[in-house]
């Protein structure tokens, strides 16, 4: 459109990222608006062409971007994750890819007309799923922790297999054709295992360095770019396609060396994967030839992909994984999604040129057959892998589960309230004595500390939505929202407001979203609480708006959470106003004037007085509250519900 290789690399970008916007803002599948995107920029209205455009640069720029990804994908690979599921793991990721490649190999030749070397070499490079499909996939659908776990590992484990194993298929047939010697397939597999060993020496050297201060921070990333690049190349130069495999087991070894400074490479690797995934995958969708999406209405090339999708994907899941502990429903859905991606786009292009000059001339069907299943299975997986795993019972539920981190007795007395409702909720300290409040009143709790490596990998935060920063150091609250920013999102982080004191400085160091309204310190949150200060929640109807709620509440209320209608829950923020309306529910923490009136009037019975000293009630009522009694009989907190509004002691 533009002429200029700059031009095409912007758009590129802009696309890329425009799409996982498009994805997030209307819940849509990220690599199925990218697909579409690149479609329509490139083969159907011709604004761009990168692969014109950049030329010899395509290739190279898309190997690179591809090791990246998968080393990035590999670097999540903890073998602690699997624990209690390795051996359906291990079933999937041999026997199930070997039945797939043999099965996908029959229907390439029976199906879709295939000779059988051209089969062969494509059946094996089918197997593959990889990062770049099921990761986007798996961040959307919110899976259950083991049925992801396990569509994750296999996608980044079989990714570098399946274009070994084409490249392996491809040499055993020119060994057939006594076109190689039997030598050259032990070269193959040399070349494979020093590719391995490549990874691991390339992982033990980094990781020792990082660990040993050798390497700043500051050059931590760049460095380990570099290192990926380098065993990426070197593998690659010595036998093709053998580089992904360098780069699966460094990542797999520097996962498993649990490296202090891992957490922040990994968090930084990612936001650069998420850039390359969306400009990667525009730049093969709009580099296509038009004439290719004409091809892929041939009926054979139809069947052999609905032959992919029922039959040969499925059957490999299910014979694998037969006397392992999966349920029927985890086999459904594991054998249904299996999205092709990039591997399979650029590996299918390589196989299709070095076929072509052997003298397969049926090879030419490959390119059109490869952007079939992968445009099928990335539309047909990403907007059933929801639905699908839904009907299944087997995603995370939308309830508004809270973890409250800080043990104190306001945020004990909160998470009675929350846990009233209905919703999931864990209080969470480094001390057993600041988890004291939370026991006394039966709530779920932990002691450890949220930002160690062993807390955070025994921890199970799926059926949790907000995270609540609350402990009594300002700064350690800033460092949680930081470090659960990537996994839960602002917009779910919160943490009390900084208290300002003496050798405090509350501007050095910004968090998630300040708590309430108003904001208040923990400090100030406590002191009301032993003031007697209770949770007052009031059901708004019809006749009781929002607004006159707002407009007749006591002045010295904090306002803490909505209950929606649809028992969801909304923090208050300072710098957000909510609305409410009839079925919600609004929760403040209320100055107790009215429980204090009723005193008055029960010491002025009991005294045979027409009156009270005010200062005695409201010092009785403080009393009572702070000894956890209610401050006077009927007082007692009871469920949220439907129904008039109650006023419940602390």
């Amino acid at each position: 459109m533009f002429g200029s290789l700059a031009a095409d690399l912007m758009l590129v970008v802009l696309i890329g990222i425009l799409s996982q916007w498009v994805a997030w803002r209307f819940r849509l599948p990220a690599i199925v608006v990218m697909a579409l995107a690149g479609l329509v920029v490139g083969p159907v209205f011709g604004f761009i062409n990168p692969k014109e455009s950049m030329g010899d640069l395509f290739s190279p720029i898309i190997s690179f971007a591809v090791a990246i990804i998968l080393f990035e994908g590999s670097l999540n690979l903890d073998f602690r994750e699997i624990k209690g599921f390795s051996r359906p793991l291990t079933r999937i990721v041999t026997a199930g890819a070997f039945i797939a490649w043999i099965a996908g190999s029959l229907a390439a030749h029976y199906v879709a007309g295939l000779s059988w070397a051209v089969a062969f070499v494509i059946g094996g490079l089918f197997i593959v799923t990889g990062p770049t499909v099921i990761l986007p996939m798996l961040r959307q659908a919110k899976l259950k922790p083991r049925p992801a776990a396990l569509l994750k590992w296999e996608g980044i484990i079989v990714d570098p297999f399946g274009a070994l194993l084409a490249v392996f298929a491809f040499e055993f047939i020119k060994f057939i054709n006594a076109q190689v010697t039997l030598g050259a397939l032990g070269l193959f597999a040399a070349a494979s295992l020093f590719a391995v060993f490549i990874g691991w020496a390339s992982a033990r050297v980094l990781g020792a360095a990082f660990e040993k201060g050798a390497v700043p921070e500051f050059l931590k990333a760049p460095v380990l770019f570099a290192v990926v690049l380098f065993a990426f190349v070197v593998s690659d130069e010595i036998m093709h396609e053998t580089g992904l495999l360098a780069v699966t087991a460094m990542g797999i070894v520097m996962a498993n060396m649990h490296l202090t400074s891992i957490h922040d490479i990994r968090q930084f690797k990612e936001n650069i994967s998420v850039l390359l995934i969306s400009g990667i995958f525009v730049m093969l969708t709009a580099s296509l030839d038009p004439h290719v999406l004409i091809e892929i209405a041939d009926w054979h090339i139809i069947f052999y992909v609905l032959a992919m999708l029922f039959i040969v994907r499925p059957l490999s899941i299910w014979i694998s994984t037969i006397g392992t502990d999966l349920s029927y429903r985890e086999r459904n859905l594991i054998g249904w999604i299996a999205p092709r991606g990039i591997v399979a786009l650029t590996v299918s292009g390589y196989f299709a040129s070095i076929l072509l000059e052997n003298g397969y001339k049926d090879a030419d069907l490959l390119t059109a057959l490869t952007f079939a299943l992968v445009l099928s299975t990335v539309v047909l997986h990403g907007f059933t892998i929801g639905p699908f795993a839904r009907r299944l019972n087997l995603t995370t539920t939308d309830e508004s589960g809270v973890l409250i981190v800080g043990g104190t007795k306001f945020g004990a007395e909160l998470a009675r309230s929350i846990e009233e409702t209905g919703n999931a909720v864990l209080m969470i300290d480094n001390s057993w004595a600041g988890l004291s409040h939370a026991r006394k009143l039966g709530l779920p709790s932990r002691v450890g500390d949220i930002l160690s490596e062993q807390t955070e990998y025994n921890l199970d935060m799926t059926p949790y939505r907000y995270m609540l920063a609350m402990t009594k150091a300002d700064t350690y609250n800033a460092h949680i929202c930081a470090d659960f920013l990537h996994d839960l999102g602002r917009e779910h982080l919160f943490q009390t407001a900084f208290h300002v004191g003496k050798g405090v400085d509350s501007f050095n160091v910004t968090g998630g979203r300040t708590l309430f309204t108003p904001g208040l310190s923990i400090y100030d949150l406590e002191e009301r609480m032993n003031l007697g200060h209770v949770f007052r929640k009031t059901v708004l109807s019809k006749q009781y708006s929002y607004t006159q709620y707002l407009r007749e509440r006591d002045d010295r209320s904090v306002l803490l959470y909505i209950l929606r209608e649809d028992g969801s829950v909304e923090f208050y923020t300072p710098d957000e106003e909510l609305q409410a309306s009839a079925g919600d529910t609004v929760v403040a923490l209320s100055h107790p004037v009215k429980q204090i009136e009723r005193a008055k009037e029960r010491v002025a019975v009991e005294k045979g007085e027409d009156g009270a000293d005010q200062v005695h009630v409201e010092k009785r009522f403080t009393e009572e509250a702070g000894k956890g009694k209610p401050a006077l009989p009927g007082d007692a907190p009871p469920p949220i519900q439907p129904g008039p509004s109650k006023e419940p002691s602390s």
